[in-house]
């Protein structure tokens, strides 16, 4: 019992504010290292550590032969351990919360593991020396972590109540369109990325893609997505959801952006700075999209329900009425 209670004092509950907190810099922490790794491509030291899990076949960390190209990669490496670590302290920060909220910690377990299932693709990309296809699918797979660490932090913020949907089924049949789209769009642009010069080392193979034609799809794509999206605005306001609103004028305005820089970048030849910008901007929009498919709905605080009133005490020769 003393054992117990001594434990108990050391390991104090998280508050909601700290828990919040931590899950916002798991997102940050997130959307930094896709742009750390967008570093490692667009500078050519994808192989500045040839090998993995070891830098290279002697050396578990780079060596000064290796130059500059390895100290990018290799530190892009050691940077998964702090995005990681972060994911830790928030998912122990969920375990010491109380009272226990449900969803969290699957969330949180998401996160944690997508971590070294990151470190892992990343491994597959060296040994595959830069397959263009890998390469995309490790990007995807960062997309895939900061939606759950987005989810994680939205519901850290939301009651425990039912979800209640704030705007009609077709809208939000509709807002579900749109971040497929958005999915789709990032997809395709792992493919545009594929067949362009910015390989990750000068010997990296290309997908074969034809990259006039590929970038012409993407590009659709994209007036497609900021079509759908300056309907949700049209859509939410019609219908009085103003959070709805303003979450669809930030996401078409985030894509505003974000096809800017692409087609700059296009039309400048693919200059390494805008092409990290643009890989940001993946991260914003995917974001952005998701932040309105969450106002399309919310979770009402949970209410104790009303205790039914007890009847006066009555004359047993008193006939008690009864209403329908």
């Amino acid at each position: 019992m003393r054992r117990i209670c001594a434990v108990n004092r050391i390991v104090r509950p998280v508050s909601g504010i700290l828990l919040r907190r931590l899950a916002l810099a798991s997102i940050i922490a997130n959307v930094g290292i896709v742009v750390t790794g967008g570093a490692v491509r667009l500078t050519a030291s994808g192989l500045g550590c040839p090998t993995w899990p070891r830098c290279t076949d002697d050396s578990y960390v780079t060596t000064p032969e290796m130059g500059v190209y390895g100290v990018i990669e290799f530190g892009n490496r050691m940077l998964t351990f702090a995005v990681g670590l972060i994911a830790l302290a928030t998912l122990l920060a969920v375990l010491a919360h109380r009272p226990r909220r449900p969803g969290l910690l699957a969330l949180a377990v998401g996160v944690f593991l997508g971590i070294p299932a990151q470190a892992v693709l990343g491994g597959i990309t060296v040994l595959t020396n830069l397959n263009p296809w890998v390469v995309g699918l490790h990007f995807l797979a960062s997309m895939a972590v900061i939606a759950a660490a987005y989810a994680l932090w939205r519901r850290i913020g939301d009651p425990d109540g039912p979800t209640v949907a704030v705007v009609p089924s077709p809208l939000r049949a509709l807002a579900r369109v749109t971040t497929g789209v958005t999915v789709a769009v990032l997809v395709v642009g792992t493919w545009v990325t594929g067949s362009g010069p910015h390989a990750g080392d000068h010997g990296a193979a290309r997908n074969g893609l034809d990259p006039e034609t590929i970038s012409q799809v993407h590009a659709d794509g994209v007036f497609l997505l900021i079509g759908l999206s300056v309907a949700l605005i049209f859509a939410f306001r019609a219908v009085g959801a103003q959070r709805a609103t303003r979450a669809a004028i930030i996401l078409v305005a985030v894509e505003l952006g974000q096809g800017l820089i692409g087609f700059v970048q296009y039309f400048t030849h693919l200059p390494a700075i805008l092409v990290g910008a643009h890989m940001l901007g993946s991260c914003l929009v995917l974001l952005a999209a998701l932040s309105v498919q969450w106002s399309t709905r919310e979770r009402r605080a949970v209410t104790s329900a009303p205790q039914a009133p007890q009847a006066a005490p009555t004359d047993a020769a008193t006939p008690v009425p009864v209403t329908a």
